[in-house]
């Protein structure tokens, strides 16, 4: 029998006062609350109960070792129940890094806390190359392969890159109809502030990555101020669809050589190998990769809606 059990014959014993007590409330014979109660003296090398053929009276050891399990099992029991409410209802801090993009992405996030009101969101946005378990971080959102064999990782989306300018631009410019032509266009450049270099214009032609060497008028180390400067026409700029989706829609950018860029990225959820899948940590998950790349289901959450 595990000790466990042992400790709550023991405390049944105790409270009963005799074996057939015992027996009764755990549905055990008699003789298996005698022999438990043998083998528990017989390890702890004391005696916990005085026994005559009338009465069973606990020793002094007894009555200590009566308080002591009593404890262990009530916090135990308080330990099973806190743990059956997170299985049921996800709620506490969730530290989460997110990449300097992610800003735009706080439709989904923003879609999450509203879904999930119980849940304290901690956000860190950053493109340096955090430490998940080292930085005690429960989630972190990245984009490329994953490299850190500790880490569990879930792929949340794939996103394509949009060339972009405003109306403005291209009317005075002219329109770019091939990649080549982008050689005499002012090209405006997302630098990565992890390793400062220039992140590369995915630009393909039947399925053939193409190498062009743009020119460089404006580089930033985030992607708002380019789309910025993209909508008041100081340039042409290539950022991820997410970014610029809403001014694509609104006609203050035009997409264009649409037919010359490849798939470009993926963003992933990891979360240490090692670490309980809490509740918490769960939805996230499950909810970033409904909901990502959907702002329409995103808006459905925030606005109190059932998502289609």
């Amino acid at each position: 029998m595990d000790k466990l059990g042992t400790l709550s014959i023991f405390v049944q014993a105790a409270e009963g006062g005799s074996f057939v007590a015992a027996s009764q409330r755990l549905g055990l014979s008699s003789s298996a609350v005698g022999k438990a109660i043998a083998r528990l003296e017989q390890e702890m090398g004391v005696r916990l109960f005085h026994r005559s053929t009338r009465s069973m009276t606990l020793t002094e050891e007894g009555s200590f070792f009566l308080d002591t399990c009593r404890r262990v099992l009530s916090e135990l029991d308080r330990a099973q129940a806190q743990l059956s409410r997170s299985h049921s209802e996800p709620h506490g801090l969730l530290r989460v890094s997110f990449p300097l993009t992610g800003m735009l992405l706080m439709p989904a996030i923003s879609a999450f806390m509203k879904a999930y009101p119980d849940i304290t969101l901690d956000l860190d946005f950053t493109d340096r190359l955090v430490d998940v378990i080292e930085e005690g971080f429960d989630a972190v959102v990245r984009t490329g392969e994953v490299r850190d064999t500790r880490l569990m990782s879930r792929k949340l989306g794939s996103f394509r890159h949009r060339i972009v300018a405003s109306p403005a631009y291209l009317e005075r410019e002219g329109i770019p109809l091939v990649p080549e032509d982008l050689s005499s266009h002012r090209c405006m450049h997302h630098r990565f502030a992890n390793s400062g270099k220039l992140e590369p214009w995915p630009l393909a032609r039947s399925g053939k990555d193409l190498r062009i060497a743009l020119p460089t008028t404006t580089v930033a180390s985030t992607l708002e101020p380019l789309i910025h400067l993209g909508e008041n026409g100081f340039g042409i700029t290539c950022l991820p669809h997410f970014a610029v989706a809403q001014q694509i829609e609104q006609g203050t950018l035009v997409s264009i050589l649409q037919d010359f860029t490849a798939e470009a990225g993926v963003f992933r959820v990891l979360w240490p190998t090692s670490r309980y899948l809490s509740p918490k940590i769960r939805v996230f998950v499950d909810f970033m990769a409904d909901n990502l790349f959907v702002p329409e289901r995103a808006a459905a959450h925030v606005n109190g809606q059932k998502a289609g």
